[in-house]
């Protein structure tokens, strides 16, 4: 089967290809795993950071890609959840030990033995791969291939963000970064709590003009002012800026959410601007997001499907995978990449 391949930590720039497009034997299922045939894989930020070594894979070469859509083309010994042609999608969260105090709580995503797909186990930028079953999910109907997708992972850890947020119907919202997971979050959130204002943040004049294309209320650049004060702001870029300004912009016992498996060190002098009086008194919170559970999955995409929620994407070849990701680090985004393999 063809591959797009990951053989060494680099950094991603114009004309660099850390990918590598390779042949690889097609895998064989396991026990109560599924093969399936991989339609569409999107394109995820964390893959910026596998490749330049801010959440590095434990092993190399892996295959990169987390935001599955195929078929079911064999079941392993004792798999019995899904039958031959059957769609299924695959996201972050690959498997989890099932037995630790966090499975027990139904906090899979805390587990010590989490597992990634395409980190810890090879992912979906490849004409094959191989899941446990437990951890696949039946694609609704409404959507194609490409529209599920980034459901799987931008939208999932998205209303994971969402939830913990803890927002009430009728209270502001702001949001950080307008890439693929928060423009999803802006779409669930006008849906989910239809009497709050929704207020986005950008460094991008083009990201700012598409959220109020998709209904916020107001759109500005990072430093600005909002204007209003916002019970939850969900932050969704990898640097660390707009944490400090969106701590500014916080009510009073609001919660700052961090939907972000790194931060890079380009701007980390900008904590040292962190004043406690302006940006944490008054009882404000910041809670970090990790990974997701199979509940965030499945509820998102039952929760999409009612909408119903249209991701706009972007699609490119399997082989143009490198060139989905330095758009995607160098902010050319509208919506969301997604890979067409077969």
């Amino acid at each position: 089967m063809k591959a797009m391949v990951l053989n060494e930590i680099a950094k991603l720039s114009e004309g660099s290809t850390p990918l590598q497009l390779s042949d690889l034997p097609q895998p064989v299922p396991g026990e109560k795993e599924i093969l399936i045939q991989v339609s569409v894989c999107g394109v995820c930020h964390t893959e910026l950071d596998e490749i330049e070594g801010r959440t590095p894979p434990p092993h190399l070469p892996v295959v990169l890609g987390h935001q599955v859509v195929g078929r079911v083309a064999q079941n392993g010994p004792n798999a019995a959840a899904f039958k031959d042609g059957d769609r299924v999608g695959v996201a972050w969260i690959n498997s989890a030990d099932g037995t630790c105090k966090f499975c027990r709580e139904g906090n899979e995503n805390l587990c010590l033995n989490f597992k990634a797909t395409g980190r810890d186990a090879n992912g979906g930028y490849s004409e094959y791969m191989t899941a446990p079953e437990a951890f696949a999910y039946p694609i609704p109907e409404v959507f194609s291939d490409t529209q599920a997708a980034p459901l799987l992972c931008a939208g999932a850890v998205g209303y994971r963000a969402l939830r913990l947020v803890g927002l009430k119907d009728g209270e502001n919202l702001g949001l950080t970064g307008f890439g693929a997971s928060n423009y999803l979050v802006l779409q669930a959130a006008r849906h989910q709590y239809p009497h709050s204002r929704l207020y986005v943040f950008s460094r991008n004049p083009h990201e700012r003009a598409f959220a109020l294309e998709q209904g916020a209320a107001w759109a500005g650049d990072f430093g600005e002012t909002a204007p209003e004060k916002l019970d939850g702001i969900i932050d969704a870029t990898p640097v660390w800026r707009p944490i400090v300004e969106a701590l500014r912009n916080l009510e009073r016992g609001g919660r700052l959410v961090v939907n972000a498996i790194r931060k890079e060190e380009v701007d980390k002098s900008e904590l040292l601007r962190l004043d406690y009086p302006a940006h944490l008194w008054l009882e404000k919170e910041i809670k970090s997001v990790a990974n997701v559970t199979r509940r965030d999955v499945q509820e998102f995409l039952q929760l999409a499907a009612s909408i119903p929620l249209r991701p706009e994407t972007q699609e490119f070849r399997l082989e143009q995978a490198n060139q989905a990701l330095l758009e995607l680090k160098t902010g050319k985004i509208r919506g969301a990449k997604v890979l067409r393999v077969a």
